[in-house]
């Protein structure tokens, strides 16, 4: 029963009969690809059963995911690289190895490379006062500003004491702010302002970011998009990739369009993001391969990179939260990874690389349900390839008598009427599980007991908590949705 659904539209009628891509040359031929496509593994496993595994067309449909692009990096190389699914189900529009996603907050980390290189040509130090290069738009004069500045560094570290966490988007037929506009609160975001001393706490604030864009800009004379094109993304090899907002139309057709949590169509294909250093970046895996080899070329000794070692080291390394300056920073030593999340409407990805063995994955989704497939397919490929970056937890089982198992079978009403309906599921009884049918978006789940009145929905870790003592029988899913049994 996915009811995580009900936070936002609290139902699903819709099911895209999700197909394969175009891949890239031949990856379907290896038979790594074929053991991760059918070897996605939940974040539930049950002690004593046979590990469940999954294949990956079967939970983009489960999880309503119409797309998903892939790309492998082994030993500094792509080793494979694969589109799943489709790209726009208006069009029939496939996803291959070349099909745009917007990039969501992965933006960040590569914008966050403009700043540096303009650290490493002098024009820009990470510890200085940034109202020492914006012009036109300043930081306001603060109390939270007497004696420590926002620098650079804060900023690239969600340490400056900065507001405004994310932004929502534009529709196609909105008029974007300018970035002035977006910092002085007149899109549709607060004011991004300092609210507390800068350093003193880890933050994450786009609004930080998009101070770092006019810090680029007011530097560079360019503007964003513009310089990242001629300076960061053209360098790299991301020659798909663009900060352009809104996208240039000749790029449309290759651009996949954005699902929600339902797999429904975003209307206008897309939401526009004019702050593009937070979250305006079109891209592919492959492309945001080219980076991330980029840095581990760097990193390993290449002096003739992108940024300089002494640039990348500073990056690469921890502050407040294990932030760097542009990703964040997870294990130590040979065993450091460099990665980011992205979430916008309609897209979900995530990014991860280690800095010293020129390994990475990066995952690219068109639906707002992409995060638990990601981390499905994210543990299939860090078991394959022994990563050890992503695991299942294991439960273990109680056993219940048949006649505690049976009292909490029977029908269920949610609390609050959907769309002015009721919405009715079924618990039944398995063996020593419970199974809830949902027939309103057609799942059935496999409930295990863990605990007197607790069970586990092996598919994807949703916990289901009865109230045994109340008169009628009531349970809570994941401690927010509550359902009561409702007589025979």
């Amino acid at each position: 029963m996915k009811l995580t659904t009900l936070s936002i539209f609290l139902i699903s009628l819709l099911f895209f009969a999700c197909k394969s891509g175009p891949p890239a040359a031949g990856p379907e031929s290896r038979p790594e690809v074929n053991a991760i496509e059918n070897g996605l593994i939940g974040p539930i496993q049950v002690k004593g059963e046979t590990p469940l595994t999954y294949n990956i067309l079967d939970r983009m449909k489960f999880h309503k995911v119409p797309g998903v692009s892939i790309a492998v990096v082994k030993d500094g190389k792509i080793a494979w690289a694969k589109g799943y699914g489709m790209a726009n189900t208006k069009s029939g529009s496939s996803v291959d190895e070349n099909t745009l996603f917007q990039a969501g907050s992965i933006s960040k980390p590569i914008a966050a490379l403009a700043a540096l290189k303009l650290v490493q040509q002098g024009k820009l130090e990470l510890d200085t006062d940034v109202n020492t290069y914006l012009k036109g738009w300043k930081i306001p004069e603060s109390k939270f500003a007497l004696n420590e500045k926002v620098t650079l560094r804060s900023l690239l570290t969600h340490s400056a004491g900065m507001t405004v966490h994310g932004f929502p988007g534009y529709q196609q037929t909105d008029n974007f702010p300018t970035i002035e506009q977006v910092l002085n609160g007149e899109g549709n975001t607060p004011k991004i302002e300092l609210d507390t001393f800068p350093g003193a706490i880890w933050r994450y604030s786009g609004g930080g970011y998009t101070i770092m864009e006019k810090v680029v800009e007011d530097v560079s004379g360019m503007p964003l998009e513009a310089y990242m094109k001629e300076h960061i993304l053209k360098p790299l090899g991301m020659t798909h990739s663009s900060y352009d907002q809104p996208l240039t139309e000749k790029d449309h057709a290759q651009a996949s369009a954005a699902y929600d949590r339902q797999g429904n169509l975003y209307e206008g294909l897309w939401l526009n993001y004019p702050e593009q250093a937070a979250a305006g970046l079109w891209t592919t895996p492959t492309d945001l391969a080219s980076y991330c080899m980029a840095i581990q070329e760097i990193v390993a000794g290449k002096a003739d990179g992108i940024l300089s070692p002494e640039i990348v080291t500073q990056m690469l390394t921890k502050h407040k939260n294990d932030w760097g300056l542009g990703p964040s920073l997870e294990w130590n030593g040979d065993s450091l990874r460099f990665q980011h999340g992205g979430k916008n409407a309609g897209f979900t990805n995530r990014m991860t690389a280690f800095a010293h063995k020129g390994d990475a994955v990066i995952l690219m989704t068109n639906a707002d349900n992409g995060g638990k497939l990601g981390d499905e397919i994210l543990r299939s490929i860090s078991q394959y390839y022994g990563w050890g970056i992503s695991g299942s937890r294991t439960i273990e089982p109680i056993e219940l008598s048949e006649d505690d198992l049976e009292k909490l079978t029977g029908t269920y009403r949610f609390d609050e009427q959907v769309n002015g309906e009721d919405y009715i599921v079924t618990v039944l009884r398995e063996g020593n599980s419970l199974i809830v049918d949902d027939r309103n978006n057609g799942q059935r789940d496999r409930m295990v007991p863990t605990a007197a009145g607790t069970f586990i929905d092996v598919s994807d870790g949703d916990e289901m908590i009865y109230k045994v003592d109340a008169e009628p029988l009531e349970f809570g899913w994941n401690n927010r949705f509550r359902f009561i049994k409702l007589e025979k």
